[in-house]
């Protein structure tokens, strides 16, 4: 990709909230751009889930831009951090993962990130492999370059010691040891959401006393989920996940909020600044339809998640189940083996992977999202008639052909 380094330096810092500093980045494009030797750019993923949401892609996007421009990414898994438990944000001590966690979401990871970024150009990294060969002297070196007093500076932290709550000595070494991560590779920048801000200075400090030329920091915001107030969380059901169906992710895009859809295009989008603009100006006059403008975002994402057939497919289906009210084209099936003649109805929403659990099956089928045949029903303690097949439906765009044998 052909720029001029103001050309680099408005996509590398188009939605950022933090850039410690511009200037810095700027050199740093500079002497790459002049020497040859691509930047070291690096974020950090504690692998405490296995599943990643659009709201994880915004950093992910950001490491894209960089890679675009020719610069090495580490995507750096925190399997020895995960182990420890991030703060960051916490009202109490977090558990730690377990070695068993870390390693099966960390395999998750590495198959996802890929849906975005270069395999070939990217290097997945595990911090276990510097930190695991610090000494006990090692670790009392790295624990001697902040006091406690900076430590409490932390706002969670402060708001712990105010309240009386505990704050376990291994939480402190958590920021300490994701900057040493920095000083292992030598990054030159590193990416992370604002709540990170603290840790990712700590990268600037660490690499200063290890004689190194302190990172660029960059910082991203926290993604608003489909509720447009709290940040996308899979916990509060309003996230969309990029291992989600084409058809999910399609239709849970078009169920954003005109107001928040321009947020996701800047920072989920690759259409440029100017792009986005005009799209904006042309719905604040009248002449593109919000809908329309949602629907190529929805597209977008989902290609980016699948290929552009499947984006065209899950736009076709949608308009002909929630349009045109039909059945979509493919509708997943589920054999039932019953020994006894019914079968209770949350149950079989859990069995044939229409909801999480049994719980979620009673709160769809209060809020009457739950219908059998083309029939609502209210009844949570219904018995199912095991015999023949039903076609399931669970709130807008979960479908089920259940098939008893």
């Amino acid at each position: 990709m052909s720029m001029t380094i103001d050309e680099q330096l408005a996509l590398l810092v188009r939605g950022t909230v933090d850039v410690i500093s511009k200037e810095e980045l700027a050199a740093k494009l500079q002497k790459s751009q002049e020497s040859g030797v691509p930047l070291r750019v690096k974020a950090g993923f504690d692998p405490t889930a296995p599943d990643l949401h659009l709201g994880h892609t915004v950093l992910i996007q950001k490491l894209k831009h960089f890679q675009d421009l020719g610069h090495d990414v580490k995507f750096l898994i925190g399997d020895f951090t995960g182990m420890i438990g991030d703060p960051t944000g916490k009202s109490e001590t977090r558990k730690p993962l377990t070695v068993e966690d870390v390693k099966r979401n960390a395999e998750s990871y590495k198959e996802q990130i890929f849906k975005i970024l270069d395999p070939d150009k990217t290097e997945v990294v595990f911090n276990s492999t510097w930190l695991e060969k610090l000494n006990s002297y090692d670790f009392v070196k790295l624990a001697s370059q902040l006091t406690v007093a900076r430590m409490l500076e932390r706002d969670d932290f402060k708001k712990r010691f105010d309240n009386e709550q505990p704050i376990s000595i291994h939480e402190f070494l958590y920021p300490l040891v994701q900057g040493y991560d920095s000083v292992a590779l030598k990054a030159d920048v590193e990416l992370g959401g604002t709540d990170q801000l603290f840790n990712l200075l700590m990268g600037r400090t660490l690499q200063k006393s290890w004689g190194q030329k302190p990172q660029v920091v960059l910082t991203m915001p926290l993604l608003e989920g489909l509720d447009g107030v709290n940040k996308m969380s899979k916990s509060l059901g309003n996230y969309i996940g990029i291992t989600e169906s084409a058809n999910d992710i399609y239709g849970k895009t078009l169920s954003v909020s005109d107001e928040l859809m321009f947020r996701y295009f800047e920072l989920l989008s690759d259409l440029a600044v100017d792009e986005i603009s005009d799209l904006k100006i042309g719905m604040a006059e009248g002449r593109l339809h919000p809908k329309k403008v949602k629907q190529q975002l929805a597209r977008e994402l989902t290609a980016r998640f699948y290929d552009e057939q499947a984006a065209v497919k899950a736009e076709d289906n949608f308009e002909n189940v929630f349009k045109k009210h039909e059945l979509p084209d493919e509708i997943p099936e589920y054999s039932c083996k019953s020994d006894a003649e019914t079968i209770w109805l949350p149950k079989l929403l859990t069995e044939a992977g229409l909801v999480k659990g049994t719980g979620e099956a009673r709160r769809m089928i209060k809020q009457n999202a739950v219908s059998l045949a083309g029939a609502k029903v209210n009844d949570e303690g219904l018995e199912v008639v095991a015999s023949g097949e039903v076609l399931i439906k669970v709130g807008k765009r979960r479908f089920c052909l259940v098939k008893f044998c």
